[in-house]
């Protein structure tokens, strides 16, 4: 599950071990966590959370959201190398443009 708490987005998971949420925001220069039993609870818990993380940043002179190269290394196996270079071709496209499509469809339905 994700939660957008001030422009910032946060994933948040349950942990089985002390019953509780548990909020981690992503992108960002450093670690912010929150925990809370109900998720209402997780907005009032993550806003502190974020908002001390940020006045950390501001005095330590650090960009708070990290900067993305939008560069990665993906390794895959042979077999789905010469797959996803069938299909790229099918569709008249190079690998990268391709999977960049495949990627962007994926990243923007939230399931």
């Amino acid at each position: 599950m994700n939660m957008n708490i001030n422009g910032f987005d946060a994933v948040i998971s349950y942990d089985p071990e002390i019953d509780m949420f548990r909020g981690e925001f992503v992108g960002i220069n450093g670690g912010a966590d929150f925990y809370a039993s109900t998720v209402d609870d997780l907005r009032k818990e993550g806003e502190p959370s974020l908002k001390a993380f940020l006045e950390m940043c501001a005095e330590d002179g650090v960009e708070p959201r990290k900067q993305f190269s939008g560069k990665f290394n993906l390794r895959v196996p042979p077999v789905l190398h010469q797959r996803l270079a069938t299909q790229a071709a099918a569709h008249g496209k190079s690998i990268n443009a391709w999977i960049v499509e495949l990627l962007s469809e994926c990243a923007t339905h939230h399931h």
